[in-house]
């Protein structure tokens, strides 16, 4: 059967799914040609009778019909396989409405938000702060949010506290501002040995996922992060991407100053069409290596402390991050 006939049934399931009352053809038909998609009713009612006989739909008389359990099913997995690349789109959206200035040192910079109960935070103190210590984290600088702070559109609820770490895609951002596209490739996860980057071990490439990366890796308890924090060897998550090679001196001076901010987060820079820690790179490009924003917080998960980690949670401004050794001032 056609592309075509099939985005209609699936438009037609849409148009149920978002109605919680039963609709007959006609209306179904009026609300897909308000909609710019030519159909007569009579077509309408043959997708409708299909769809009845897979179950997807349930005919309730001259009400019309209703979504079932098993057509939201369908739905949701077709969805999931449309929203493939939507992770990559994400991100160029995110960086290109940065407007960190690093000149000044003034504007939003993005974060991640990871959810754990504020009397879990204390606890996290001590872990959080081996992390940022060894040196494989997006920076120093890190913020806190309660649920009753003023001035905060990141939504945190009662009992928790937010843990503001700074993403890695905050880079991309910064380049773009100074004419330096970034193409992120994947996040995976990189072996770390004696306190070196070694090679990466399982990567998921962002054209191809809906899910970030790291937060699958963490969430499912694949990164040794306790390992690199006690012996220098272990595996934490990381992104690799590339940008012009023509930009490489430039990028250099840029992520230095980057560093001198508290918002470093680079691990290795190749050299142009060089492969990267096993990973070819194209004529023409140069590859980088950026430690994962969620590597701040990916030793409390490893503890078994309980959390819900989100990145590119939103925008904050820089002047509300503070050190990671000024932490303990923050918790309430």
């Amino acid at each position: 059967m056609s592309t075509n006939v099939e985005d209609k049934k699936l438009k037609i399931l849409n148009i149920l799914r978002g109605n919680s009352e039963a609709l007959s053809s006609q209306k179904i038909t009026t609300i897909l040609n308000s909609d710019g998609i030519q159909i007569s009713e009579r077509t309408v009612r043959f997708h409708l009778l299909e769809m009845d006989k897979k179950g997807f739909t349930q005919y309730i008389g001259r009400k019309g019909r209703l979504l079932t359990p098993f057509g939201e099913k369908e739905l949701s997995r077709v969805n999931a396989f449309n929203k493939v690349g939507f992770l990559s789109a994400k991100i160029d959206d995110y960086s290109y409405g940065m407007d960190f200035d690093i000149d000044s040192g003034k504007g939003n910079v993005l974060v991640n938000i990871t959810l754990i109960e504020q009397s879990e935070l204390k606890n996290a103190l001590e872990l959080i702060t081996k992390v940022f210590e060894n040196g494989f984290t997006m920076g120093n600088l890190l913020t806190l949010f309660y649920p009753d702070d003023d001035n905060c559109d990141i939504y945190i609820p009662n009992g928790f506290v937010g843990i503001g770490s700074v993403c890695s895609i905050t880079l991309n951002g910064i380049l773009l501002s100074k004419k330096i596209p970034v193409h992120s490739i994947f996040g995976g996860l990189l072996e770390i040995d004696k306190g070196s980057a070694r090679r990466f071990v399982e990567l998921i490439q962002y054209s191809g996922t809906s899910l970030d990366p790291l937060e699958v890796f963490i969430s499912s308890g694949l990164t040794d992060q306790a390992g690199v924090c006690s012996v220098g060897s272990g595996v934490i998550g990381a992104s690799f991407r590339d940008f012009p090679s023509v930009c490489r001196d430039k990028v250099i001076e840029i992520l230095k100053r980057c560093a001198d901010l508290g918002l470093g987060g680079a691990i290795e820079i190749g050299f142009p069409g060089s492969s990267l820690l096993e990973i070819p790179v194209s004529e023409g490009r140069v590859g980088f290596v950026v430690s994962g924003g969620l590597n701040a917080i990916s030793l409390l998960a490893e503890s078994g402390i309980k959390m819900k980690s989100k990145t590119l949670s939103g925008y904050v401004d820089y002047d509300k991050l503070f050190n990671y050794r000024e932490l303990i001032k923050y918790i309430r």
